[in-house]
């Protein structure tokens, strides 16, 4: 089940508080319920997908790009996602997930969101996304420069290219078997 409670709790956050630059790291802290453990009663790996899309929202709210999508009926969608997991976060724990956009590209805007406990990264959630609007995906520059940032992306670190490169691949792999007429 999907955090709602939690997902409202950080909407009211975001009451009063001052709007962020785009490459600013957003901070939220949430804990970990009973809701959110697998049978190894640490925190499911699937979760840790529905915390940053908490993060994330959050994000996007305290940056202003939220508004400048719904204004142009736009919503996000992610693409892809990776994640690395360092350590278990168990049982009413504390995380405090940091949010923040790596850069974009002509198509995809790169989100990282990392899970820090006790001024350690326990687990990194990477996302590329775009912002669907109703003639399909929005140019990640245009929306961007709706929000006061006309300029350059951020020079991309080389694991998002890795990120990318596989992501791509298996897209192509994907089609390529839908054209085969399915799955061998």
């Amino acid at each position: 089940m999907y955090p709602w409670l939690r997902l409202i709790g950080a909407g009211f956050s975001l009451i009063g508080a001052p709007k962020v630059g785009l490459l600013s790291t957003t901070r939220i802290m949430l804990r970990a319920w009973p809701n959110d453990l697998d049978i190894n009663l640490h925190v499911n790996n699937g979760r840790y997908l529905s915390l940053a899309d908490i993060g994330r929202i959050h994000w996007f709210s305290l940056t202003g790009l939220l508004r400048v999508a719904r204004r142009a009926r736009a919503f996000p969608v992610v693409g892809d996602a990776i994640a690395k997991f360092r350590r278990d976060m168990r049982l009413f724990e504390s995380v405090e997930i940091q949010t923040r956009l790596v850069g974009w590209d002509q198509r995809w805007g790169y989100i990282e969101h990392r899970f820090v406990r006790r001024g350690r990264v326990i687990g990194v959630v990477l996302i590329r996304g775009v912002f669907k609007g109703p003639d399909g995906p929005l140019d990640p520059a245009v929306l961007l420069a709706a929000v006061g940032h006309p300029g350059q992306s951020p020079q991309l670190p080389p694991w998002v290219g890795w990120f990318r490169d596989s992501s791509e691949s298996l897209s192509q792999t994907l089609r390529e078997e839908e054209r085969a007429g399915g799955i061998a």
